[in-house]
């Protein structure tokens, strides 16, 4: 089962803060909601830096990023 993490509406620091948090918690995938490109640029940074495969998806003004080990 993996893991949802719905940062929309969020502005920095919060949606890469909520992923990291998950990312601790171990349960792959997970999945990251997010609304800008700062956030998804944010969180992108974050997870590659531990380590993780992104897969980033976009659906309008809202990208999709599937973190995995």
């Amino acid at each position: 089962m993996n893991k949802l993490v719905d940062a929309r509406g969020l502005s920095c620091p919060q949606p890469v803060m909520l992923a990291q948090k998950a990312i601790e918690e171990g349960v792959f995938p997970i999945e990251v909601l997010v609304d800008t490109v700062t956030s998804r640029e944010n969180v992108r940074r974050m997870a590659e830096f531990r380590k993780c495969k992104v897969e980033i998806t976009q659906d309008g003004d809202e990208f999709r990023l599937v973190l995995s080990k």
